[in-house]
């Protein structure tokens, strides 16, 4: 007696199943992808953006935010803050000084001043530059020496308000950076890359302080 290979029992069950069918490979599709989801949630944790607004306050309230912005309304924020020993406008010559920011934050490419004052960040200032693996066009928002800076950042499928605070106390300074998110990509960052952003904007906290 001849034995069924192996490829001729997969070809009977695929036929049985009509995996074949267009409909079939569609749902394979969404079960592959709901898979890779779930994947990405068991690595990284579910990611709560009431938490994580929960967490900013009381701070975060203390940003001008537009309405298209607000934390509460977001795909996806983070919030960092830092304390330092020198002065908000210390704190605000370094942060302003946008081309060197490339020299010592891992998180910033390729940038170019392209409007305004091209030697450092102004209130007219448009800036490209390349972060988290992405280029954007970032514009000032606002612009209030020394202890207020937000641009926005947008292109296709993530939009961004990025929102720097300084507040002076008798030590010094407390540094605060809190960036809301919309878009696909901020969806598909909240999923599986949650805490990326957090931990580079940490460091740039560190590094300004330092």
């Amino acid at each position: 007696m001849t034995r069924p290979s192996n490829q001729n029992h997969f070809h009977e069950w695929t036929e049985t199943n009509n995996l074949k069918s267009p409909h079939s490979h569609k749902r394979i599709s969404i079960m592959m992808w709901l898979a890779t989801v779930f994947i990405g949630i068991s690595f990284t944790g579910c990611y709560s953006v009431k938490k994580s607004v929960d967490a900013s306050q009381p701070n975060s309230a203390r940003i001008d935010w537009p309405e298209e912005y607000k934390p509460e309304d977001s795909r996806f924020l983070v919030h960092n803050e830092i304390e330092i020993e020198a002065n908000p406008s210390e704190v605000w010559n370094i942060l302003v000084q946008a081309n060197t920011w490339e020299n010592w934050y891992r998180g910033a490419e390729d940038l170019q001043i392209t409007s305004g004052d091209t030697t450092q960040l102004s209130a007219s200032s448009i800036f490209i530059w390349k972060t988290m693996g992405q280029y954007f066009e970032s514009s000032i928002r606002e612009f209030d020496p020394p202890l207020r800076l937000s641009w926005e950042s947008e292109k296709k499928n993530i939009r961004g308000y990025h929102a720097w605070l300084i507040i002076p106390n008798d030590s010094g300074c407390t540094l605060i950076t809190s960036e809301s998110q919309h878009g696909f990509l901020a969806g598909m960052e909240k999923i599986f890359i949650p805490n990326k952003l957090r931990k580079l904007h940490d460091e740039w906290l560190l590094a300004i302080k330092n």
